[in-house]
């Protein structure tokens, strides 16, 4: 298949690679004032979690191939930070760039505002299980084996069984919940206590440091899980039926003392997963969440004093 990322960030750039390593013509849309800077090939180092669940060391490189205007794709992935989205699609639009979008980040916004940014292209909600960090020509990276994707039926995109096929070829699995909008608004409440915790007892300038201070600490982790309790009734308050994700939301149910002992266990246990949390160090990414969650939780007259603690003592 013919496959075209949007922008040469991480997480694109992580699925791309594999994508190009099971056999796909994979393509990177840049600005162009990016196209005579962007490297021609990556060095790439990758925690691999589609075969071995603690992960593999992967140590390879990347071929970049740029894409020009007027092309078409079987799929476009856009995975950018929030608040560029919408310029996203435009920058397609005026480049008469062509395929199936399938939108792979982070958003607070309802289902309406993302039709609204597709406009005429096909499209499908997903969301990556990768992180990392880029510098320069070199990819520092993790890959789970498995992403979320949105249902057949509410997705509505003629070529539904090609994007599951595109998934399969590259051994990646995929998880399908109630809503995707829905669950992506969970994930960003979870991930607001999560990084708000963190986050309040230092400023966000050593991203790595105050991941590791977290993990290590069973009694940060049960303020955290607090956090996110708080978190999810901002999600609750804007009309999602959180009885409807009882599996995604069960470790946040029990005791907040047994859930941290239970997550201190399980980071140091789970390489992959404390690793995503080390690379990550998109401070705008962080910034984003934790207040789209707080903001909207003013708004609607949630009480979360343990979350409103730690976004005054993060200056987030």
């Amino acid at each position: 298949m013919r496959i075209a990322i949007l922008g040469l960030g991480v997480i694109g750039t992580i699925y791309a690679y594999a994508f190009q390593k099971a056999g796909h013509q994979v393509e990177h849309v840049l600005r162009e004032s990016k196209k005579s800077t962007a490297p021609n090939v990556l060095t790439v180092d990758l925690l691999d979690g589609r075969y071995v669940s603690k992960g593999e060391n992967k140590q390879d490189t990347y071929a970049v191939h740029v894409a020009e205007a007027h092309a078409e794709y079987d799929f476009i992935f856009i995975s950018v930070r929030q608040g560029f989205v919408k310029e996203a699609v435009e920058t397609l639009r005026e480049n008469q760039i062509k395929g199936t979008l399938v939108f792979f980040c982070n958003f607070w916004n309802t289902r309406e505002e993302v039709e609204e940014w597709a406009g005429e292209y096909d499209y499908i909600l997903a969301f990556p299980t990768a992180g990392g960090h880029m510098n320069k020509d070199h990819l520092d990276g993790v890959l789970f084996d498995h992403l979320m994707l949105e249902g057949e039926k509410k997705a509505h995109i003629p070529n539904y069984a090609d994007l599951t096929d595109l998934l399969t070829s590259a051994d990646l699995k995929w998880e399908v919940p109630h809503d995707m909008v829905e669950w992506i608004w969970i994930h960003m409440a979870i991930n607001a206590g999560v990084t708000s915790t963190a986050a309040r007892s230092g400023n966000l300038e050593n991203t790595e440091k105050l991941a590791l201070n977290l993990m290590n600490s069973s009694s940060e982790l049960s303020l955290a899980i607090k956090a996110i309790r708080e978190a999810l009734k901002v999600v609750e308050a804007r009309g999602v039926n959180l009885k409807l994700y009882k599996a995604e939301l069960l470790p946040y149910k029990i005791p907040a003392w047994i859930a941290g002992k239970a997550m201190k266990a399980m980071f140091a246990k789970n390489e992959l997963t404390r690793k995503i949390m080390t690379l990550h160090n998109d401070k705008q990414d962080i910034f984003y969440c934790c207040q789209s969650v707080y903001l909207t939780g003013l708004e609607l007259g949630v009480e979360m004093p343990i979350l409103e603690a730690n976004m005054k003592g993060a200056s987030v």
